[in-house]
Parts: structure tokens; sequence; C-alpha cells
């Protein structure tokens, strides 16, 4: 436990000056769940978290908490906090949620986004790409992630910029447990058309790109099997049948 969770400082981004100690520590323990280093149902040791990022336990609470407020973490009473593990019936509400947020967001990026904020997305994209020519797939996964949390800012609306950083690590938690493909989750040149769309202020095309875009990551999930969710029941549905 305690190399894996060491592992997720690795590789780290630059931070800001003006950042907290409880941001740098949940920055990245966000990032590790992002890029699936931390898969669903780890358990995060507040102990082991203060040893590895030099802080207190009272920092490393307070870093947990808020991930758990974005539903990627759950805390147990007397147990500690685990990466969230959604079911298959949590998962299809999440992805519900994100087609409409998602949707929105590229609807008011394309009126709001400005000549800098493209810029650096087109960036990332380029990043993107050349982590999934290294074969780089944490890395790749975790640009793909922060592409989408970038198309929130764009959107120049905080409580979609809030929800938004919940959802796409969730999706993540959802890809890492459900995905039945180890392809890439994005088409190679989705995020430039959606970027092209964007730049070009044509809302109903950057809606409809968004729409293709999460539908062929959906199409790469396994989420009609109810066993995935590990349901005892399901599990062991010979020895109910055998008793009955």
């Amino acid at each position: 436990m305690t190399g894996l969770l060491k592992a997720t400082t690795k590789k780290s981004k630059p931070t800001n000056p003006k950042m907290t100690q409880d941001d740098i520590v949940y920055g990245h323990i966000f990032d590790a769940i992002l890029e699936q280093r931390l898969p669903p149902g780890t358990k995060l040791s507040e102990e082991a978290l203060g040893e590895i990022f030099g802080v207190s336990r009272t920092i490393i609470r307070r870093a947990l908490l808020r991930l758990s407020v974005e539903q990627v973490v759950s805390t147990r009473p007397n147990r500690g906090s685990i990466v969230a593990s959604p079911s298959v019936s949590e998962a299809l509400q999440i992805l519900k949620a994100r087609d409409v947020m998602e949707l929105a967001i590229v609807e008011l990026a394309a009126e709001n986004a400005t000549s800098d904020q493209i810029a650096k997305c087109r960036a990332m994209v380029a990043e993107e790409h050349e982590a999934i020519a290294l074969n780089d797939t944490g890395r790749s996964i975790r640009l793909s992630g922060e592409f989408h949390i970038e198309l929130a800012a764009m959107a120049d609306n905080l409580p979609l910029m809030s929800f938004q950083r919940s959802l796409v690590s969730q999706c993540s938690l959802i890809i890492a447990l459900y995905e039945s493909t180890k392809q890439h989750n994005c088409s190679y040149d989705e995020h430039t058309q959606l970027l092209d769309a964007i730049e070009a202020r044509d809302k109903v095309k950057a809606m409809a790109l968004m729409k293709t875009h999460l539908d062929h990551i959906k199409s790469k999930l396994n989420l009609h099997d109810e066993t995935n969710a590990q349901d005892l029941h399901a599990v062991f549905s010979n020895v109910l049948k055998k008793k009955a």
C-alpha cells in the first residue's frame, strides 16, 4: 500500500507557491485517481499518507474530506477512507449526469472561451497525443480528464467547474472498473475537433461532437453485467439455487 501511494508523488506537476499543504495533498491524490494509479477500493491510510507527504493527519483528513465531497473517496465510520468503487447503477447515473453537464459546458465554452484558453487546451491535446504515442496510459488518461476540466473553465461558470472535477474523476473510476477494452478512451482527433468547433463559436457542432465523444467513451464500458459490481448474490447464485 505504501509503495503504491509513494508512486503518486512521481512526475508531479509544478506546484503553485500560493497552494496550501491541503491543496498539494489533495492534488496528488486527485491526479493519482485520475491516472488510475489508485484503483477503486484502495485503502487510503491517514498514517501512510501523512508519512509520505510529511504532513499531519489533520491535513490528510481535510484533503480526504474534500475528495469525499467530490464522491471519489468513500469515508467509512471507524474503518477509514477508500477510493470509491461505483456500482453499475451508480455508474449509469454518473454517466447520465456527465452527458447533461458536458453539453452545457461546450455550449457555454463556445460563447466564452478565450484565445489563451484554447491555446492552452491545444497544448494539452498535443501532450495527450505524445503520451498515447509513448504508451503512457496513466498520463494520457489524466490529460484527457484535465482537458475536460479545462473545457469547464472555458465555460466561465464556477459551479459547473466544481461539478465537472467530480464527474471526470468519478468517470476515471468507472473506466477502471468497467472498461471492456484497453484501447484509448478518446478518438485521437476528437478533442481537436471539439476545440475547432469552440474556436469557431459553433455551439451546435460543438454539442454534437461532444455527444459523439461521450458515446465513444461509454461504448467501451461493460455496464450490462451486474456481476461487475461484485454482488455476492450473483456470484453465489448456484448455491442459492441448490438451497431453493
